[in-house]
């Protein structure tokens, strides 16, 4: 689009020349006109008002006038319009990936830097479930199912030792918690990590980001929890 501007403001500029040559300037007018279509479609785009989008008119003697303020206009927001975007846009917070858990970042980096965004999120929850198996010391069960016994409700049995959350096993809080946590695993396992092993094409890298986010979320749960044989 700016290209397409720019042109049209070299056009005139060669109107004029050849104009005030005494010299023909048919083939420039044909050109101006036929240009003039995108020229306007481009600034409405933009959101300049309507009254500026005549960038060609007749003067009162019939002469070609040409508004180039408009067409200028629009370039330079095509020109620093990134730069708006950087440096203008409304202050929010923004998540560091190496203060995701470690389990999850040192797992995901390698395939992160090189903007390999499914790969990562597939790591990292690999790398969950295998520390959720060193806790809990089994080998017999892998991901949502394990999620599933370990954050179970029911009293350990042998060779199932459970996770429990900090506090008051009694209290509604800490049990609201610990359903919490469950249902997390299972829905970050079912949602994300069986795609991600299973799907092909990457993920965009702010849904990555997100996904890898849940990870850490569910990573510090288990980390904090206490293993109840």
């Amino acid at each position: 689009m700016r290209q397409k501007l720019v042109s049209f403001d070299e056009l005139a500029t060669q109107y004029w020349n050849v104009r005030y040559a005494n010299g023909d300037t048919e083939s420039e007018r044909r050109w101006l006109f036929e240009a003039e279509p995108t020229v306007v479609k481009i600034l409405s785009a933009l959101g300049l008002p309507a009254v500026e989008l005549e960038v060609l008119g007749e003067s009162e003697w019939q002469d070609l006038t040409i508004n180039l303020d408009p067409v200028r206009r629009g370039v330079g927001i095509l020109t620093d319009m990134d730069e708006w975007a950087t440096y203008l846009a409304p202050d929010s917070p923004s998540l560091e990936a190496d203060g995701l858990h470690p389990w999850v970042w040192d797992a995901a980096r390698t395939f992160w830097e090189s903007e390999h965004y499914r790969a990562a999120v597939h790591a990292a929850a690999t790398s969950v479930n295998a520390h959720l198996q060193n806790k809990l010391g089994r080998r017999d069960l892998s991901d949502a199912k394990l999620v599933q016994e370990a954050f179970s409700d029911k009293a350990p049995e042998a060779g199932k030792p459970r996770l429990r959350v900090a506090g008051d096993q009694a209290d509604p809080g800490v049990q609201t918690r610990q359903r919490g946590a469950l249902q997390l695993g299972q829905g970050a396992y079912f949602a994300f990590r069986n795609p991600a092993a299973h799907e092909t094409g990457d993920l965009a890298e702010q849904e990555a980001m997100e996904q890898l986010a849940t990870f850490s979320a569910l990573a510090r749960l288990i980390d904090r929890c206490q293993v109840v044989t």
